[in-house]
């Protein structure tokens, strides 16, 4: 019995530690900057998908020229992409389809971009969308910045 207890408090204390962890790196995240709820695809199909594979849930960080990407369900400080604003290109938005509706967000926009050659998705409401394509439009005079 008393063995039974000590193994529960131990894992109700172990678990409170990795939540505790797992709040204080999303605050140290936040504290650097605007941050922004996105979904991820990388290396997209160059055909429309509609499956709901390969996306993964995150959060977007902006960070001068650069988009700082993080998974949200991990506890890395680091980011787990950096997308470079000089490199981003807009290929076009779309709205979810098919499985993609049960993956992403509920009023998340696809925007289809390429990042130095690599085809990649973002899923991110309208509001940060509309924020998203305003920090790639003011990029720094003789900057190349491709929207479409």
């Amino acid at each position: 019995m008393v063995l039974a207890l000590t193994v529960c408090g131990l894992v109700i204390v172990l678990v409170a530690m990795a939540l505790l962890v797992f709040h204080l790196r999303r605050r140290l995240i936040q504290r650097s900057g605007g941050i922004f709820a996105c979904s991820l695809r990388w290396d997209a199909p160059e055909k429309r998908d509609t499956s709901g594979k390969g996306w993964s849930y995150g959060i977007a960080r902006y960070s001068g020229d650069r988009i700082e990407w993080f998974r949200i369900f991990s506890y890395a400080p680091r980011p787990r992409r950096v997308l470079e604003r000089s490199a981003i290109e807009v290929a076009g938005r779309r709205t979810p389809d098919g499985e993609q509706e049960l993956a992403l967000l509920s009023d998340d926009t696809v925007l289809a971009c390429v990042h130095r050659g690599t085809r990649l998705e973002l899923a991110m409401s309208e509001d940060a969308l509309t924020g998203f394509l305003a920090w790639l439009e003011a990029a720094p005079p003789g900057q190349r910045v491709n929207v479409a």
